[in-house]
């Protein structure tokens, strides 16, 4: 990147980030958030249980008690029972244009059969009778045609929840894989799961199916944010199922929603949002400290878009695997045309491992170091390289610098990535010369594209940062690729430090080589 292009990127800053990045964000998110959650709710409910060739005994029952529990919470509900195909597309086209009419939050729920057939998935209406791939485009509702006919109404928001990932139980000539395929979200939209795709759920044996009874207890708690309606959802199915049965989502959600909105959302102070950091690291350290399942869950329950529950969601992968979980995978592959994919990092390292990376001055574009990290010791969730000089944990996230400056738990670098993911990480420093000061980053997967670097060319996740440096009042941005599936370290990262708008430091590290032990 030369000179240029630097000072035009600086240019482009808006006089927001001049503000303290807790500040300017809190006070947007919750302006947002107020006229989101003020629009008209409109929901579609589907519930088919009357297959003739393959009924099932919950759909109906999930769908009369979703469709109760959305008009307790403000939502003009339509239900629609054993539908068949011209009814289910009827229904759908009346929800478009009453959403493209009231310009409000939409909802479209789905429990029945669903299929995927070469990546595509399919609603399957009770009167699809089919005996081979040929029948499906004719006699089911493409779920992408019917997202590209909600997208079309211009209305700010969608939920999709589908609990149709149940095995294909037709028979026949008819080959398809297991569950639903992976879909990206459109935009302003969040696709939900009731397993992961690839996978398939359960009826249930009651009167509801295991994803809709969390579901409706989830979607009736207080103030509660919706991807952390969703998130507790999937915590809750996963220990049910005995990791069996895993909800997956995918957002694209810019503003925050509430099924149920607190009663007015302000901005809040420094003063209050440092109290709230310094009670939810609490319970976090309590949790890591404690070594016990249930601690890292009661963790994950109060605080699920938390600063550490990415950190959390790990531990508590790790630890209910050596109680003996076989959590079901999702099924991922880069031939799917409808997903930029997920990435999972790789936490195997091994003593050993050598990585390598150039630093260049982003304005200069002159090489001004390199960095070999060799693993010499790893420690339960630490990774030791170079005799301690450096540290970090098992998603390289940074512990020590060969300086001596440590820092608090983190997690600018994750377990899972996928596009529109966003999280959050707020983290101590202490410098070695005395002194310390507070880190606070929004986070973002925003693309996924092929880059080249000294090391090779990496099929890479793109990740967006901003910030704020606290005390020291340095706003931050950042960038940085990830290539879960073939390095685990970042193939390369920008960053800008900027004072009062003029950047103050500025570097890209990219990755030379890398050597795997054994």
């Amino acid at each position: 990147m030369n000179r240029r292009h630097a000072l035009l990127r600086l240019s482009a800053l808006s006089a927001a980030s001049l503000l303290p990045w807790s500040a300017a964000g809190v006070f947007a998110s919750a302006a947002a958030a107020s006229a989101l959650n003020a629009l008209p709710r409109t929901a579609l409910v589907f519930g088919n249980s009357r297959y003739k060739d393959a009924p099932l005994k919950n759909p109906a029952n999930d769908a009369g008690a979703i469709s109760e529990g959305l008009g307790k919470l403000g939502f003009a509900v339509v239900s629609l029972l054993d539908g068949g195909k011209t009814a289910m597309e009827n229904a759908i086209r009346r929800h478009v244009e009453q959403l493209a009419r009231n310009k409000g939050v939409g909802l479209f729920y789905f429990a029945g059969h669903g299929l995927q057939v070469n990546w595509r998935n399919f609603l399957v209406p009770v009167d699809a009778h089919l005996g081979s791939a040929d029948d499906i485009p004719r006699q089911t509702v493409d779920l992408a045609a019917l997202l590209g006919g909600i997208g079309k109404a211009g209305n700010p928001m969608n939920i999709v929840i589908l609990d149709a990932c149940r095995d294909n139980p037709f028979g026949g000539e008819l080959k398809s894989g297991k569950g639903l395929s992976q879909m990206d979200a459109p935009l302003g939209t969040l696709l939900a799961y009731a397993t992961a795709p690839g996978n398939v759920a359960s009826d249930g044996s009651g009167a509801n199916g295991l994803y809709t009874e969390n579901l409706l207890r989830e979607i009736g708690t207080p103030e509660a944010r919706i991807e952390d309606v969703f998130k507790r959802v999937r915590l809750a199915v996963r220990r049910a199922s005995q990791g069996q049965q895993i909800p997956w989502e995918s957002t694209s959600l810019e503003e925050d929603f509430y099924f149920l909105p607190p009663a007015s959302i302000k901005k809040l102070s420094e003063e209050e949002l440092a109290r709230q950091f310094a009670e939810e690291a609490a319970v976090w350290e309590r949790a890591q400290q404690s070594g016990q399942v249930a601690a890292v869950e009661d963790y994950l329950r109060r605080y699920p878009s938390g600063h550490f529950s990415e950190l959390a969601a790990v531990r508590l992968d790790r630890m209910l695997a050596k109680q003996g979980e076989k959590k079901v995978s999702l099924i991922n592959t880069a031939a799917n045309p409808y997903t930029k994919g997920t990435g999972l990092i790789d936490l195997g390292y091994r003593i050993g491992d050598r990585y390598v990376y150039r630093s260049i001055d982003l304005l200069t574009t002159v090489e001004n170091r390199k960095l070999v990290n060799t693993v010499s010791e790893i420690a339960g969730d630490r990774i030791i390289y170079n005799g301690g000089a450096l540290v970090t944990d098992l998603l390289g996230n940074l512990l020590k610098r060969p300086d001596g400056t440590t820092f608090g738990p983190s997690q600018m670098f994750i377990g899972e990535y996928h596009l529109g993911k966003k999280w959050s990480t707020r983290y101590s420093i202490h410098f070695a010369k005395g002194g310390q000061d507070n880190i606070e980053l929004d986070l973002k997967v925003v693309g996924r594209e092929t880059i080249t670097v000294p090391a090779g060319t990496f099929d890479c996740f793109r990740c967006q940062a901003t910030g704020w440096v606290l005390n020291l009042g340095l706003s931050l941005e950042w960038n940085f690729w990830v290539a879960p599936d073939k390095v685990n370290r970042p193939v390369a990262l920008e960053a800008w430090w900027r004072k009062r708008g003029r950047i103050s430091r500025s570097e890209r590290q990219e990755l030379e080589s890398y050597t795997r032990a054994g």
